[in-house]
């Protein structure tokens, strides 16, 4: 099982977009790695993310 980089993009309620990394295994779930990055951002300063997984862009990275 290969690891991989995979991009997720939260929106959040100031308006903005913030992205994260999240590195998992090539065969990872979405849903996942969605998780995966708003934890990181809820545990973080920046205003709350939205916790919608369909409003997230989930994009590998080479």
């Amino acid at each position: 099982m290969e690891s991989g980089c995979w991009l997720v993009v939260l929106p959040a309620i100031d308006g903005r977009q913030y992205a994260y990394r999240v590195y998992a295994p090539d065969d990872a779930l979405p849903a996942d790695l969605f998780w995966d990055a708003w934890h990181c951002h809820d545990e973080g300063p920046h205003p709350r993310a939205w916790d919608l997984f369909d409003a997230a862009v989930i994009r590998r990275v080479d």
